[in-house]
């Protein structure tokens, strides 16, 4: 029955008065009413929607607040959060009404939009689509899934964006059981997915058919399939085909009917699995016109453009009234460059490698193809996975592979021999070569032979080359091919070890030579300053080593200012090395962006330096971007992961540390994410058991020492560990007898033994002194002495240290490093028995993005001084 009015507003305004004031109605549908509210506490406008006392009834509070708590933590620019939730009692007893609040959106629904117009533009429409799976994504790593997907959910804001609305209810409905069986099931026949309307387990792959029904309404003006009942639906689905939107509208592409179709498909097994997946299907480029001449009569130019215009629609409308659609939109090639195999000497692969980057560089520049970067591509070294299901991870529609040999004569001039092979993967036939030919030519020639195979894959695929894109892949890195050769061997280097400082002191000797060889080789000296850099970061600071980085970048930059790769290492440059600026260094990334809008890297280290400043709202956006772009990067995995563990989404951080683990299941800092997510929940146990099944893969001596030092994590090492770790010589440390000395102190007293604490503290105190000296402005070395100090009963000394960490980088100049400092002075004061400071500095904490958690404060030893304190119990109930 449909709920008075009155009766209505006079319960809610009983109940939420000095809270909100209920304005007026804004709608109702089959399961709510909406109300336009104030907020008084934040004088803003909300959207208030109350659940129909029906609904309500068998949903039940405690069900419903669960999943309202849940939609809650989804804090996306394209979804509709919510704000705040209740209940309210009716009058005369009977069942509570639930509510909840949103913000309030000036705009309108899709399905507004679509009364008035019925069909939207193309790329309107595909917007729209992306927007609201980017949605999805994100809330599907969170692991919730929609399962309500219709324009009436999707809003449409006076500024253009789209939010999906309705998390909380629509999860919260479709998975009660009374519901089903009582025909109260959520879902709308025109849109729910076959395994939704059966009544069966559904996952993300049923949102992705809904919001493929909706785009597909969206270009038709009508749903795909129609009827009255979700049983007419069904009968639908069994006995027509996927039908093609093409049919209806001509000029949707090929390439988005294609997708849609996939998307539509009746068993999930058959369809597209993600809606990150979908997105890339939907990509489209803007038409593209011939190049216009650059005016050189002033005046005279304008009037000549006008008139191209012009007759560019006298032949659209000509064309219209003939009956012929324009030339629809051609969808972007999706290109994946996968390493090369070496035929020659195995001391030769770096050559190989660096055939196929350079090729990957070249091919990027080209407008209508997208290159898959190069960290996902590497992936598939030396694979045995077939190429459909190369291209299905990848999200590629062609894979470029060839075969290298280097020649090394002994006599005469040396020859290269490069056989590529370009090979079309589509879901319509088995995989077929579209172009192969072997090239051969004297080693002098490399160059060229990389510009002739780019420009022959181009045509392959169909892109047309004009002048100056032939002479962009004509362009020489170097002049000198000794300078090359060097070049490519420190980038072998770098890939082999990315993270390990052994690995980058070789590739900077490498870089080094390169650049003595050819001073105005650009491309080396951006790296040499990027290896420099992350040396400086990884290590103790050296001023001098953080001065030539900031050489190398800046003769890079006087090289080649239209570079994007230059403003990666200035800005590297700048959030790493002393003194750290990370307004200037996100300034010279977002430089970067506007050369290449879709760099990974870029992408990537954009949203890091936002993160430092505290701009968390477009994080998570940013780096999803580059996670589609570079769908199987480890970078980009662990970046994502580490952003969601901060924002304490342990849902959604736990899956994507599982796909980290994934891509790089023997490198430690994965284990590390996977490890940081369960003490973020509490759970010490699962965090062991993370550790010890990752001892099955990864050597002890790598993986215990970074658990000893990174974060201060050797408390969740088991006792058998923590004797392993004791054993270890300064080398397992990097050779950093500081770090070394810290982790046995910690260590130690941690394990009662006060006297062999106090004495390894004070020999990190010595090098964590001279380190200090060295680099002065270092907030976290200073933090790091303060521990030492406090474990040698230096209390005042201790403090200081301490304090003077956490001046040089308070909370609000860097809110990625900054919580770790106060971490270590909570440390401190804990330590040297001063509760009441020691909360003051952990409060904030608990405010901020960070990885400690009220979980995290029932495990951490460190707070163990502080456990009798009523307000510690407090923060640690999560209150």
């Amino acid at each position: 029955m449909r709920l008075a009015l009155s009766d209505t507003l006079t319960m809610l305004r009983t109940a939420l008065a000095g809270r909100y004031t209920i304005e007026r109605e804004l709608g109702r549908g089959g399961m709510s009413a909406v109300y336009l509210a104030r907020d008084l506490k934040h004088d803003r406008p909300v959207a208030l929607k109350v659940l129909l006392p029906e609904l309500a009834a068998t949903l039940g509070a405690e069900r419903f607040q669960r999943e309202i708590r849940l939609a809650a933590r989804l804090q996306h620019p394209h979804i509709l959060t919510v704000l705040d939730s209740g209940t309210a009692e009716r009058r005369n007893g009977g069942t509570e009404l639930l509510w909840f609040t949103m913000p309030y959106v000036a705009g309108e629904s899709l399905r507004d939009r679509l009364r008035r117009e019925r069909q939207l533009p193309v790329e309107e429409a595909l917007r729209i689509a992306r927007e609201a799976a980017q949605a999805l994504q994100y809330a599907h790593e969170a692991g919730v899934v929609h399962r309500d997907i219709k324009p009436e959910n999707l809003l449409l804001t006076r500024d253009g964006s789209t939010l999906v609305a309705d998390f909380g209810i629509a999860r919260a409905v479709d998975g009660d059981e009374n519901l089903t069986r009582t025909g109260a099931s959520m879902g709308t026949p025109a849109y729910m997915s076959p395994e939704q309307a059966n009544a069966e387990e559904v996952d993300a792959r049923t949102d992705v058919y809904s919001l493929a029904a909706v785009l597909f309404e969206m270009l038709a003006g009508r749903p795909p399939y129609t009827a009255k009942t979700a049983m007419g639906m069904v009968t639908k689905w069994l006995t027509e085909p996927v039908p093609s939107v093409r049919a209806l509208r001509p000029e949707v592409p090929e390439t988005v009917d294609h997708a849609i179709g996939r998307a539509l498909a009746r068993t999930p097994a058959d369809r597209i699995a993600t809606t990150a997946e979908l997105v890339r299907a939907l990509r489209v480029s803007p038409e593209t016109t011939g190049p216009i001449a650059t005016p050189t009569a002033g005046r005279r130019w304008l009037p000549a453009l006008l008139v191209l215009a012009l007759l560019a629609l006298g032949a659209a409308g000509f064309l219209a009234r003939r009956g012929i659609a324009p030339a629809p939109p051609v969808a972007p090639k999706v290109l994946a460059v996968l390493p090369f195999d070496n035929l020659g000497d195995s001391a030769d692969a770096y050559f190989a490698d660096g055939v196929a980057n350079e090729l990957r560089a070249k091919l990027s520049q080209l407008h209508g193809v997208e290159v898959i970067a190069r960290g996902s591509s590497n992936q598939y070294r030396n694979t045995t996975k077939a190429p459909q299901e190369i291209a299905r991870e990848l999200g590629a529609d062609y894979l470029l592979t060839a075969t290298v040999q280097w020649d090394r004569a002994s006599g005469g001039p040396s020859r290269v021999r490069v056989s590529p092979e370009l090979v079309e993967v589509t879901a319509a036939h088995a995989p077929r070569a579209a172009w192969q030919q072997p090239f051969a030519a004297e080693l002098t020639d490399v160059f060229v032979v990389q510009a002739d195979i780019a420009a022959e894959v181009a045509g392959a695929l169909g892109v047309v080359l004009g002048d100056s894109a032939r002479r962009e892949l004509r362009l020489k890195p170097t002049e000198s091919l000794a300078a090359y050769d060097e070049f490519l061997k420190g980038e072998a280097a770098v890939q082999e070890m990315k993270a390990d400082n052994a690995g980058l002191r070789r590739a900077i000797g490498f870089y080094e030579r390169a650049v003595s060889l050819d001073t105005a080789f650009a491309q080396a000296w951006i790296q040499l300053s990027r290896a420099r850099t992350q040396l400086y970061s990884n290590g103790v600071p050296d001023p001098a080593l953080g001065e030539a980085a900031r050489a190398a970048a800046e003769r890079a930059r006087a090289l080649r200012p239209d570079e994007p790769l230059v403003y990666l290492a200035a800005g590297e440059l700048y959030s790493n090395v002393n003194p750290i600026d990370n307004g200037l260094a996100l300034a010279e990334f977002e430089h970067g962006l506007s050369l290449s809008p879709d760099d990974p890297d870029l992408l990537g280290v954009a949203a890091i330096a936002e993160a430092v400043l505290g701009r968390w709202d477009s994080v998570v956006p940013r780096l999803e971007r580059a996670w589609l772009r570079d769908p199987r990067s480890f970078t980009a995995a662990r970046r994502l992961t580490t952003t969601r563990i901060l924002l304490r989404q342990y849902d959604a951080a736990d899956s994507a540390a599982d796909r980290t683990i994934a891509l790089g299941p023997t490198n430690p800092h994965a284990v590390f994410l996977k490890v940081l997510t369960a003490l973020g929940r509490g759970d010490s146990a699962a965090a062991r058991a993370v550790i010890r099944a990752a001892s099955a893969r990864i050597d002890e001596a790598t993986l215990l020492p970074y658990f000893a030092a990174y974060q201060d994590l050797f408390w969740v090492l088991d006792d058998e560990q923590q004797h392993r770790v004791l054993a270890l010589p300064p080398g397992a440390f990097d050779g950093d007898r500081g770090v070394w000395a810290i982790v046995r102190a910690q260590l130690y007293h941690l394990r009662g033994d006060s006297a062999r604490a106090a004495a390894y503290a004070d020999s990190a105190r010595t090098v964590l002194r001279e380190q200090s000296r060295a680099a002065p402005d270092d907030a976290q070395r200073h933090a790091v002495l303060g521990v030492a100090l406090a474990y040698m009963g230096r209390k005042a000394e201790a403090i200081r240290e301490g304090r003077r960490g956490v001046e040089l980088l308070p909370l609000d100049r860097d809110a990625y490093l900054a919580p770790y400092v106060q971490l270590q002075l909570v440390r401190i004061l804990a330590l040297t028995g001063e509760p009441g400071p020691a909360l003051d500095a952990l409060e904030p904490l608990l405010r901020v993005p960070f990885y400690v958690s009220a979980g995290w404060l029932r495990l951490d030893p460190a707070f163990d001084p502080l456990r009798k304190e009523p307000r510690f119990q407090r923060l640690a109930a999560g209150k």
